[in-house]
């Protein structure tokens, strides 16, 4: 079996990982997570030391757009500082295999209408420092992909949601409240933000099988997106979630959850992922929030 090691595997997308392998049958052995920091190399090379895998997948990183206006310093840290040490100790340790840098969506910051659905082909403009370090630690990945053998790929994954997904993120938030408001902990009211935009979910399951075909199929130095390539204005989603919860609900306006600069659509095209790898999407939009609605039911809430 092939050695695959992954950044960030406690992480959200890290456990689904775990999951996936170990339902099998899958040519990956995944190698156990040790104690690390990516701003430490000391650490990343003490992780290494036992075996060098042949492949990683780098989920690791500071993810959340509002953590990185309040501490953009850090943010740019972990997320390219931190992918450069974590290249520079595979190239110590003698690797030679396949690197999947996970990027994200939000690279492509404002993009006009006439634009959507988003492809590859798109330039990035981000308009947060989330974003910035994103699109600086691609090109470091690309650089990387020119001047060394391995095989370098690039996903760029939309908005993902699933199970054991933190509740800063809107979907399993507003699943909380949900719950909440079933079992009579809180009032019908759910605080939201803007909730009249549109966005490209995709089920985490789906997002890591894309991963996997990626290390099979990935081209060395390309781009991929990751999404379902359906557009959800998130006001749906809540009602819809709300009747599959059973309650009935009045949405209300935080204006502390609004966002800046807000891009009001947002829908990829995952063509490109899919011609090469024969991904597809696999869970309905409702499988994926019903299991969110069941995740948070059996949560301490």
């Amino acid at each position: 079996m092939k050695k695959l090691l992954v950044t960030g595997l406690n992480g959200f997308v890290g456990l689904h990982v775990q999951a996936m392998l170990a339902q099998g049958p899958s040519p990956w052995q995944l190698l156990a997570s040790r104690s690390h920091n990516l701003l430490d190399p000391v650490s990343l090379d003490e992780w290494l030391q036992p075996e060098c895998p042949d492949a990683v997948i780098h989920l690791a990183g500071q993810t959340f757009v509002p953590e990185s206006f309040r501490d953009p310093q850090y943010t740019l840290q972990v997320n390219l500082l931190g992918t450069l040490n974590l290249l520079q100790a595979l190239k110590r340790r003698g690797f030679s295999g396949t690197f999947l840098y996970v990027s994200s969506g939000d690279v492509y910051g404002q993009v006009a209408e006439a634009d959507l659905p988003i492809t590859e082909q798109l330039a990035p403009h981000p308009r947060n420092p989330y974003a910035v370090s994103k699109v600086a630690a691609e090109l470091l990945c690309q650089q990387w992909s020119y001047t060394e053998s391995w095989r370098v790929v690039i996903a760029r994954p939309f908005n993902h949601v699933g199970t054991g997904q933190g509740d800063a993120f809107v979907i399993p938030d507003m699943a909380r409240q949900l719950v909440r408001v079933r079992k009579g902990l809180q009032s019908a009211q759910l605080e939201v933000g803007d909730v009249d935009v549109t966005r490209d979910f995709l089920d985490v399951r789906d997002v890591v099988r894309a991963y996997l075909a990626l290390l099979e199929h990935g081209r060395k130095g390309e781009i991929y997106n990751i999404c379902s390539g359906t557009e959800y204005r998130i006001r749906d989603l809540i009602m819809q979630m709300a009747s599959l919860a059973g309650v009935g609900i009045e949405l209300v306006q935080d204006a502390s959850r609004l966002r800046r600069a807000e891009q009001r659509r947002v829908v990829g095209s995952s063509e490109k992922l899919q011609q090469e790898t024969g991904w597809k999407p696999g869970a309905s939009i409702m499988e994926t929030l019903q299991s969110v609605l069941s995740d948070w039911d059996a949560r301490e809430v």
